[in-house]
């Protein structure tokens, strides 16, 4: 996608005159969305992938101009991609501005979380690998940037937390829970050696050639075992952070230890998952009580 991107932006300066600012602005906005639905290709990219990327810009605490102009940037884009006989379909119509940032982020049942963590058998070492990046992306909520960039010290192991490094360059403690400190000490000590092949590497979750592992490659993992669960819907790996605080308020979990272990700057960031809890209850409600 990105030498698409790179065509476009040369048609926003050479025929429409867009200004350097412009430029920057879609270019940031356009390679982002490039990385997130990277592992889908132009053709496999549906409105749900991108609507589920709005929703993550907001997550992130971004103003809704912001994602707004994302939006924007991605609707010129697919509006020249179609104009070049590029893409047949645009994942983009129906989509409104300044609506949609307000969108409930998908998340997964405790008991489809379950069954999609249980597809990776530990056979293999890539199985082994890719069972301990999602239950550790399960419980500790932390965004694939920070997931990918762990170093093999980010985890503490004798205390049992690991230290995300999230925006600007900003550290918070999450707890890791015994079922993925288990999983990533098998992975660390039975198969990430398979993939080092005596190389050296801080990097803690490795692709297979020895490399830190890319937001594409985390993207692969979860479109493969989530069709292994037979889940009947799409997952993204950003579903693994919405459930992971949508699980956590369900349980009984303060708004406040979720904001500090999400990460978030404003506490306003962190209420959308109260409004997924409530949406919860009323479909549980509906669904076992005699008049619901």
């Amino acid at each position: 996608m990105h030498h698409l991107i790179d065509e476009y932006l040369n048609y926003l300066v050479v025929e429409r005159g867009a200004s350097r600012n412009t430029i920057d602005a879609y270019s940031r906005d356009l390679g982002r969305y490039a990385d997130f639905v990277g592992g889908e290709g132009m053709r496999g990219i549906a409105t749900e992938e991108l609507i589920s990327f709005l929703a993550s810009l907001q997550e992130e605490g971004l103003a809704a101009n912001t994602v707004n102009r994302a939006l924007a940037a991605i609707r010129g884009f697919y509006k020249y991609l179609l104009r070049e006989k590029k893409v047949e379909h645009t994942p983009v119509a129906h989509i409104e501005l300044a609506r949609v940032w307000m969108r409930l982020p998908d998340v997964l049942s405790r008991e489809e979380m379950n069954l999609l963590l249980a597809q990776p058998s530990e056979a293999t070492p890539a199985d082994c690998r890719d069972g301990a990046m999602l239950e550790l992306a399960y419980a500790t909520g932390i965004r694939v940037s920070e997931l990918i960039g762990l170093t093999v010290n980010s985890i503490n192991w004798h205390v049992g937390y690991l230290i995300a490094m999230g925006k600007g360059e900003k550290e918070r403690i999450v707890p890791v829970g015994h079922a993925a400190y288990d999983r990533v000490k098998r992975y660390l000590e039975g198969a990430r050696p398979f993939f080092l092949k005596g190389r050296e590497s801080d990097h803690l979750f490795l692709n297979r050639s020895g490399k830190g592992m890319t937001r594409q490659g985390f993207w692969k993992i979860v479109k493969k075992h989530a069709e292994k669960a037979g889940l009947g819907k799409r997952v993204h790996p950003h579903t693994f952070r919405h459930s992971f605080a949508s699980h956590l308020l369900e349980g009984g979990a303060d708004l406040r230890s979720v904001q500090i272990m999400l990460g978030h700057a404003d506490i306003s960031t962190t209420q959308i998952y109260t409004h997924v809890t409530r949406e919860r209850l009323k479909e549980i409600h509906q669904k076992y009580h005699p008049r619901g």
